[in-house]
């Protein structure tokens, strides 16, 4: 029988997805083994037409496994995937843990994935935001280098996890009932309000989350990667980010962008353009949720400097900017059928 595809964080918001994904994916309920804290062990979760236990993970938790996907904290991910590893499992990480390490490839498939042709031991899933800019960026920065993006996130609750997720929902029932707000996750008021992201702020004034995107793209993309510059802020949206991008390109040169970039991002793959002017339609939260493509619209150039172009995106950070990549880098190394 076919070694196990075991689910490290199966109960938290990524984790969900993950099991989900590989439902879909049709892999069967026998290589599936769902990993958590012993808070969430003997709990079950439903998988096709049967019920799956929830395990408690520990040392001996990958007993058996090919894969190991983990969806949960970095100090989870750096004590536990050497025990996946000394099981003879693959790790696909979603956690920041080795994202820069040397020696651990960082792989969105759509721009890197030759990279598993290697097949290495552990593969790092890049931050939700870094993934989303990633595809919008690349299939342009393919056909013409670019030399610098410019970018601002709006955030959504999901990327701090189902239980920002949980209180935003609460704020609005509380705010309605005219009950105080509570702010335990993460320190703000959430509703009705947009605040810099909830990540430590450096020396130089950038937050963690603004750092891992400038970083994890020079990572993903290599030498001639773009230089980042980045504002990541949090809004009251249940799920999916957008990000607002202003894009320079090296040669400096002024191509329409309603002609070849529109045209190249809409034949790249993971990309959806939602861009109708007349009928004032484009990427919007509500329309990425739960969908795997990443929406980008609003291309227009940029009158303020030749040779830039303004866009808009929106993905669900929980798909394609955690889960879903991680499960397409797990189907690449496994070899499934899409």
């Amino acid at each position: 029988m076919s070694r196990v595809i075991s689910v490290v964080g199966a109960t938290g918001a990524v984790g969900r997805e993950i099991v989900r994904l590989l439902e879909r994916e049709g892999v069967p309920a026998a290589r599936v083994r769902l990993l958590a804290s012993s808070r969430s062990a003997g709990g079950q979760v439903c998988y096709k037409d049967e019920s799956l236990t929830i395990q408690e993970l520990n040392s001996d938790a990958f007993e058996g496994s090919s894969l190991a996907l983990f969806a949960a904290s970095g100090d989870v991910s750096r004590r536990h995937v050497p025990d996946a590893l000394g099981a003879g499992a693959a790790v696909v990480d979603n956690s920041s843990a080795f994202r820069m390490r040397a020696g651990v490839p960082l792989v969105v498939p759509e721009v890197n994935g030759e990279i598993l042709l290697d097949n290495p031991r552990v593969v790092a899933n890049p931050n939700c935001s870094t993934i989303l800019l990633a595809l919008a960026l690349w299939p342009l920065h393919a056909r013409r280098p670019i030399e610098r993006a410019v970018v601002s996130t709006y955030q959504a609750a999901s990327g701090a996890g189902a239980a920002a997720m949980a209180e935003l929902e609460q704020q609005a029932r509380d705010w309605t009932a005219g009950r105080p707000l509570v702010t335990e996750v993460v320190g703000k008021r959430y509703l009705w309000n947009v605040f810099s992201h909830n990540s430590d702020v450096g020396p130089g004034g950038y937050n963690v989350e603004e750092v891992k995107m400038r970083d994890e793209i020079g990572k993903i993309f290599g030498e001639g990667a773009p230089s980042i510059a980045a504002t990541c802020v949090r809004v009251p949206v249940l799920r999916a980010h957008c990000e607002s991008v202003n894009v320079e390109f090296a040669d400096g040169r002024a191509y329409p962008a309603e002609g070849w970039a529109r045209r190249t991002l809409a034949e790249a793959p993971g990309v959806r353009v939602v861009d109708d002017r007349a009928a004032n339609l484009f990427p919007e939260p509500l329309d990425a949720a739960g969908i795997d493509e990443v929406l980008v619209g609003r291309v227009r150039d940029d009158p303020s400097r030749d040779g830039a172009i303004e866009l808009f995106l929106a993905g669900d950070q929980l798909l394609k900017g955690a889960a879903l990549n991680a499960v397409q880098i797990a189907r690449r190394l496994e070899g499934w059928r899409a």
